[in-house]
């Protein structure tokens, strides 16, 4: 169950139609994800002494059945992984007659147990999601107060958890507890020994509804993007390119232009030439999002925004996703609205929205590693 359990589950495709996607989350420290667990159980005992005896097996006959209280503490390792020291118990019964008063005792149960939040697992872990489903198994060792007897005792249950609040949520569990010997054979007064099978153990159901709080931090990290990350990098690199690539351009024009003139009778002339030369400026996104990674991105966006008012020129902004996530009409969607946002924010820098044309380019695959073509560019038109 633990190899089961540690088996990664590979993340949602990319989609502009799609709100919610797994996503992998940074290891916690020691000191978060703790959390604390108080309930009230009402519990239903099944006794070794009680076999062939021909008593009703319903959980709700008083004979058999009791209130008691569990106490917790715990912490998850993972969003899908976590371990609980538990202790429950006070009153309990006996069940070696039909009578409540004479199978009353009193007992405590401490076990540590491996919980399975299979909600994380399976689904993806969502700080926002209100119910998970935690199955668990564990062991401990319980104690009959009343009879002064101990024995090994084996556990497995589910627990369903139900968000109140960020730090509180709502408990509802259902459990077996197994012991290994005749926890209440001090007690009883009927014995009979059928091997060791489960029908011959003691053992009980409890079903308890109580609170969990959260202490510290009870949420996650998402990992960084790495790949959003070299796009950075990547980005500020392509820009000098392009910038370079235009101005060695400029110059080869210019001495053109030099030696036409040389070669040309000389004479008195005036000539304006008006034209303006600017490498485009990228703005990078992640996955499935079109908020703006580095608001670093901007200032080549704001110097490109400078220079269209300066020459009354005007903007072209064009939307990318790549290709090789998502389906074709959620990546338009997805490159168009990065593109409305990247004319927000040229629009917030004084250029008017009637000089900013908007691009919806789609998926492509016009860079390498795919991950760079999950941006916008600003061109002056």
């Amino acid at each position: 169950m633990l190899a089961f359990a540690g088996v990664s589950v590979a993340g949602m495709a990319q989609t502009g139609e799609t709100p919610e996607m797994k996503y992998s989350v940074a290891t916690n420290s020691f000191w978060s994800n703790w959390f604390v667990q108080g309930n009230l159980a009402y519990g239903a005992f099944y006794s070794n002494e009680e076999k062939n005896l021909d008593f009703s097996s319903s959980p709700l006959k008083g004979f058999r059945s009791n209130l008691g209280l569990s106490l917790a503490v715990g912490k998850w390792f993972t969003p899908g992984i976590g371990l609980r020291t538990k202790i429950n118990g006070i009153w309990g019964r006996n069940v070696i007659s039909e009578d409540a008063e004479t199978n009353a005792f009193k007992y405590w149960n401490a076990q540590e147990q491996v919980l399975f939040n299979l909600t994380n697992m399976f689904c993806g872990y969502d700080e926002n999601r209100p119910y998970n489903l935690v199955p668990y198994f564990g062991t401990g060792i319980m104690r009959n107060c009343t009879a002064n007897d101990y024995a090994h005792v084996y556990s497995i249950g589910l627990l369903n958890t139900l968000k109140l609040t960020n730090k509180l949520l709502l408990n509802l569990e259902l459990g077996l507890n197994i012991s290994d010997d005749d926890i209440t054979a001090a007690a009883a007064t009927n014995h009979n020994v059928y091997g060791t099978s489960i029908g011959t153990t003691d053992r009980y159901f409890n079903f308890e509804v109580g609170v969990t709080y959260n202490l510290g931090k009870g949420t996650w990290n998402k990992t960084p993007d790495v790949d959003a990350l070299k796009a950075l990098s990547q980005s500020q690199i392509d820009a000098i390119n392009a910038q370079l690539a235009d101005e060695e351009a400029e110059n080869a024009r210019l001495k053109n232009l030099l030696a036409e003139a040389n070669n040309r009778p000389a004479k008195t002339e005036t000539i304006t030439v008006k034209e303006v030369v600017a490498a485009p400026a990228s703005v990078f996104f992640n996955l499935n999002s079109w908020q703006i990674v580095s608001r670093k991105d901007l200032e080549d966006v704001k110097e490109l925004a400078n220079v269209a008012k300066a020459h009354g020129s005007k903007l072209v902004v064009t939307g990318y996703a790549d290709n090789k996530t998502g389906k074709e009409n959620g990546n338009k969607g997805l490159s168009q609205k990065r593109a409305e946002v990247v004319k927000a924010e040229i629009v917030k820098m004084g250029v008017s929205e009637s000089d900013i044309e908007v691009v919806a380019g789609g998926g492509v695959d016009d860079l390498t590693p795919y991950t760079f073509n999950r941006r916008a560019t600003v061109v002056i038109k």
